[in-house]
């Protein structure tokens, strides 16, 4: 992804909190059906208040492709996610992302490049019947990709039911670009830590050996979460050391321990769900992104929320989705000028296109999870 900085007009950046907030609600009254703003969980609430709909990265992609009649789609998120809705919307719909420079470290982890070299050296090894699985957080290269050769995209709520489909039909999955939610997924299922080497684009042949690919069931690429992977096992226990009763729930891109340590695991919107249906006066530890956890804290104050670390674990790129650079976009658009939009080549679309298409064919991408012990993500 090409990052590019457009500093912003002194007429926006000067004004209040207030006087902002209020242009972005008379910009968004003006632009009326024309205009979709999209909102991801880890959004800040000074955003988010703004969004007409809001959801995790592939809900708001899909919930675009749905609004026909809005022909601009303002995304509050990062630059995958704003691809996907790209790909997934019409020609005449145009996507837009307020800061380019919003982008996912973990999607930029697997490079096309690189994936396309290690495709061709697991060839060599006699590492045969592979079908790619891509994260929907991977670029739009990635998931042409995948598309291209056979796979399909996951989410963290359908990653299961995705390794199934692949299984029917190949010997082998390599998992891009997220190695916990992969690891994490395929161990609930049964297959075994040794069954799932790892694979680094930085590490000479991939950095374990040919017999250790050629004996595998999951080839995990070596991406994370930055955020998620700052939660630890060593925070689990400090938090159960000072109460043993409290409901530990954490997103699958943390990493093993964690996750075997946790009481529950699962996608944002099962994370969300949990909390709406736990009991008042219940107490519960989240291990994903701070802004998601402390809006959960303030519309369930019923609830004990707290976060499993005690830092204040935030997504800093979709951070730079902020208020100046959403009015910004807004009042471009109320001049007729259209900044930031996103675009993915025709090419790259079609196989990117085809990979989603396959997993939307399969059933159940809603709101799962797992509870410790349980048979499945």
């Amino acid at each position: 992804m090409k990052n590019t900085y457009t500093p912003l007009p002194e007429s926006i950046t000067q004004l209040t909190e207030a006087q902002m907030q209020e242009r972005i609600a008379v910009a968004r009254e003006k632009l009326g059906d024309d205009l979709l703003i999209l909102g991801h969980h880890y959004q800040a609430d000074d955003v988010i208040r703004h969004a007409h709909f809001t959801g995790d990265s592939f809900k708001l992609a899909r919930h675009a492709a749905d609004q026909r009649d809005a022909k601009y789609v303002v995304f509050c998120g990062v630059h995958f996610m704003a691809e996907c809705a790209d790909i997934l919307t019409t020609d005449d719909q145009t996507v837009i992302l307020p800061d380019m420079g919003a982008g996912c470290s973990m999607a930029d982890m697997a490079e096309d490049d690189d994936v396309e070299e290690a495709w061709d050296l697991l060839d060599d090894m006699g590492v045969k019947n592979i079908v790619p699985i891509t994260y929907m957080n991977s670029t739009a290269a990635i998931k042409n990709f995948v598309g291209r050769n056979g796979g399909l995209v996951c989410t963290s709520s359908n990653a299961t039911e995705v390794l199934n489909w692949a299984f029917e039909r190949g010997e082998r999955v390599m998992f891009l670009p997220d190695q916990h939610l992969g690891r994490n997924t395929a161990y609930a299922m049964g297959i075994a830590l040794e069954q799932m080497p790892l694979w680094s684009p930085n590490a000479r042949n991939g950095g374990s050996s040919a017999e250790a690919y050629r004996n595998s069931k999951v080839i995990l690429w070596q991406g994370h979460c930055s955020v998620h992977a700052k939660f630890t096992l060593d925070n689990v226990e400090t938090l159960r050391a000072a109460d043993p009763d409290i409901n530990i729930l954490v997103h699958p891109e943390c990493n093993f321990q964690v996750v075997q340590a946790a009481d529950y695991v699962g996608s944002t919107e099962f994370i969300i769900r949990k909390i709406r249906e736990a009991a008042p006066g219940s107490r519960w530890a989240i291990g994903t992104e701070f802004h998601l956890v402390n809006r959960l804290a303030n519309e369930f104050p019923e609830v004990n929320v707290t976060s499993v670390s005690g830092l204040q674990c935030a997504c800093a790129t979709m951070y730079r989705i902020d208020p100046p650079h959403l009015l910004w976009s807004l009042e471009n658009l109320l001049e007729g000028k259209v900044v930031n939009p996103i675009r993915v080549d025709a090419d790259v679309a079609e196989g990117a296109l085809l990979a989603l298409n396959r997993m939307l064919q399969l059933k159940g991408d809603g709101a799962v999870g797992q509870q410790r012990g349980a048979a499945a993500v």
